[in-house]
C-alpha cells in the first residue's frame, strides 16, 4: 500500500494545535486557570528530569476535566482554526494521506474528518481526564504505531517540521522538511546559523540554566550585599560573585547538564564565567562608582547581564555539549 505521511503541528498546520486549543479553552472557560500552578510544577519536574514527557503531558491535559461538552468544544475550535491549515497541503489530494502526530487523537479527529483524511495516528489521550492510554506518539514511536496500524505500507512522500521524525524520513521514498511554507528535501537540509542559535536558546537545558541563573543572581546579590557591610563595595561584589558561582556550579552540574562534580570541570566552569564577570564588574564601576546608583540595584542589574554568552561558553567549554 502506497501512502503519503504528514506530521501535523507546524507541518501542515501553522502553529501548535495543542497550545492553540488550550488558549481557546482558556478564553471559553477561564476557570481552567486553576490548573496553571500544577501545569507549571509539572513542567519544572519535566525539565529536572523527574517527569517523563507523558507524565508532563498528562498534567498539562488535566484541564480538560473542566471543559464542558469537550466534543462540541473541539468542533467549534476547528470551525475557527481550520483556516490555519497550510495552502500547499490543502490543495493536495488526500485519498492516501496518513496524519501522524504527537497531539491527541481526540483533538485532530474532527479536522481530519473535515479534510476527508481516512487515517489518523496520534497520541491516545482520554478526552475527559487527560490521561494517556498509550505512549506519546513521537520519534521512533511513530514508526511503531505505523507498523501496528497499516500492513505492507510503502511511504511515497513524508513531510515534517522536525528532525525528531528522521526515523520516518528514512523509510520514505521522498522526504521533506517543512520550514514555514517552504519544502526542503530532507537530506539537503542545513540549518542556518540563526536557526542553530535559536534552537540553543529554546532547549530544555537553557530553561534550566535560566532558572538556576535566577537563583544564582539572587545569591550573588545577597552575598555581595552582606559582604559589603565589612568589605569595600567592589571587593564585596567579587567575593559574593565567587560564592554564588560555586553554588551555581553544583546546581548546573546536577540539574542542567547532569555531569558529575570534578575539580577540573569546576575550574572550566569558572573560566566560562570570565566574560560575564568582566561585564558585571564594568557595570558596577560605571553605575555604582561613577554614577552613584544605589548598590543593591547595581548588584541586581549586573547579575542578569551576560547570561546568553555565559550559557554558550558553559555548554560548549565546561560541559562539552
Amino acid at each position: 500500500m502506497k501512502i503519503k505521511v504528514y506530521d501535523f503541528d507546524k507541518t501542515i498546520y501553522d502553529g501548535d494545535s495543542t497550545l492553540d486549543f488550550y488558549l481557546y479553552c482558556l478564553r471559553r472557560f477561564p476557570k481552567i486557570v486553576i490548573y496553571l500552578p500544577r501545569q507549571l510544577y509539572g513542567f519544572m519536574l519535566y525539565i529536572l528530569g523527574k517527569y517523563s514527557k507523558v507524565q508532563f503531558k498528562e498534567v498539562f491535559f488535566s484541564f480538560v476535566q473542566s471543559v464542558d461538552n469537550i466534543d462540541s468544544v473541539v468542533r467549534e475550535f476547528w470551525q475557527k482554526n481550520s483556516c490555519k491549515l497550510k495552502k500547499w497541503y490543502v490543495n493536495k489530494n488526500h485519498d492516501d494521506d496518513v496524519i501522524i502526530s504527537a497531539s491527541p487523537e481526540f483533538l485532530l479527529e474532527p479536522i481530519c474528518q473535515k479534510r476527508r483524511v481516512k487515517r489518523l495516528i496520534a497520541s491516545r489521550v482520554d478526552k475527559y481526564n487527560g490521561k494517556f492510554t498509550g505512549d506519546n506518539c513521537y520519534g521512533e514511536e511513530k514508526v511503531k504505531r505505523l507498523d501496528e496500524e497499516i500492513d505492507g505500507y510503502k511511504i511515497e512522500e513524508f513531510y515534517s517540521d522536525s528532525l525528531s521524525d528522521t526515523p520516518l524520513a528514512k523509510l520514505a521514498k521522498e522526504s521533506y522538511l517543512v520550514c514555514g511554507n517552504k519544502l526542503i528535501k530532507w537530506w539537503e537540509y542545513e540549518p542556518s546559523r540563526m536557526k542553530k542559535i535559536k534552537d540553543m536558546f529554546v532547549a530544555a537545558d537553557f530553561v534550566m540554566f535560566i532558572i538556576i541563573g535566577t537563583i544564582n543572581a539572587l545569591n550573588g546579590v545577597l552575598f555581595a550585599y552582606g559582604y559589603s557591610f565589612f568589605l569595600a563595595d567592589n571587593l564585596a561584589f567579587i567575593v559574593g560573585y565567587i560564592s554564588s558561582l560555586t553554588i551555581s556550579y553544583f546546581l548546573n552540574s546536577k540539574f542542567t547538564f547532569k555531569k558529575r562534580l570534578t575539580l577540573k570541570r569546576y575550574f572550566k566552569f569558572c573560566i566560562s564565567y570570565i566574560p560575564n564577570f568582566i561585564i558585571q564588574n564594568v557595570i558596577v564601576v560605571i553605575f555604582l562608582n561613577i554614577l552613584g546608583w544605589y548598590k543593591l540595584i547595581v548588584f541586581a542589574l549586573a547579575a542578569i547581564i551576560g547570561t546568553p554568552i555565559t550559557f554558550i561558553l558553559m555548554k560548549i567549554f565546561a560541559f562539552k555539549r
